[in-house]
């Protein structure tokens, strides 16, 4: 029976050129690389017309091989929705998997109980993969909407407030803590918009639209290096399309 093969290379996900020119992922019956004794090979749910997904990770780039390794975030743009949506669970499964090989009460090994758990081999506890939820916020004022420059940002575009959700807030209070923390401004008509899974690592990003009340912009200098209001005519260089960042600005484009 074919499956689909997501094989992880580091960082990497190896795609199948097609000779349209397109990419895909290898469907095939039996692995598309060399599998090792001790390649742990996990059973993902599978895509929705039926067809079982597996995944697994390899140390090399396959030689001799026309399999080709893009970054997750590049094969956005070379695949179809549905298999760039199912790489990156996998790759989060795969950062999970490593990152569990022991328990954290007793220390002894974990071993896989069902496809998304896995179980001490000693004391009998449980885990499961877990979501970093993060809010992120396109923030109005008339005309303007404000954007800011995080520190991490390898190039020089602007994104939206954002971070992650903490203990005991709801979404729209971590959304109203960003705000302030990161920009100074007080915000209000916290509105949901949609979310994204985001597997760099393990993210979940909700989105949201709100509305400016007061302040100065002060910005956070330990994470924002540049901040500011922006009509839909002087907008700088904004997140690339495979983000919810962009999502939300689209939105306000189309319908301001």
């Amino acid at each position: 029976m074919k499956k689909y093969y997501f094989v992880f290379c580091k960082d990497d996900v190896l795609l199948m050129p097609l000779d349209d020119g397109s990419f895909t992922i290898p469907c095939q019956e039996e692995p598309p690389t060399e599998v090792k004794p001790w390649t742990h090979i996990m059973n993902i749910s599978p895509m929705a017309d039926g067809t079982k997904v597996v995944t697994y990770q390899i140390e090399m780039p396959p030689a001799d091989s026309e399999l080709q390794p893009y970054p997750l975030r590049q094969s956005y743009y070379k695949l179809p929705r549905e298999l760039y949506l199912k790489a990156g669970k996998c790759q989060e499964l795969l950062y999970w998997d490593r990152n569990t090989k022991y328990c954290g009460v007793c220390g002894a090994p974990m071993r896989m109980d069902t496809d998304i758990s896995k179980k001490c081999t000693e004391c009998g506890k449980e885990i499961w993969p877990q979501l970093a939820t993060a809010v992120i916020v396109l923030i109005h004022r008339g005309d303007e909407v404000l954007l800011v420059r995080a520190k991490n940002f390898r190039t020089d575009f602007y994104g939206l407030v954002a971070g992650f959700v903490e203990t005991g807030e709801t979404l729209e209070e971590a959304v109203a803590r960003e705000a302030m923390e990161e920009t100074g401004v007080t915000i209000t008509n916290i509105r949901y918009f949609g979310s994204q899974p985001w597997p760099y690592p393990c993210g979940l990003m909700v989105g949201f639209h709100a509305d400016y009340v007061s302040g100065e912009i002060h910005l956070q200098r330990s994470e924002i290096a540049k901040g500011g209001w922006f009509t839909r005519d002087n907008l700088p260089t904004i997140p690339e399309k495979l983000s919810i960042a962009r999502m939300l600005l689209d939105d306000w484009l189309e319908y301001s």
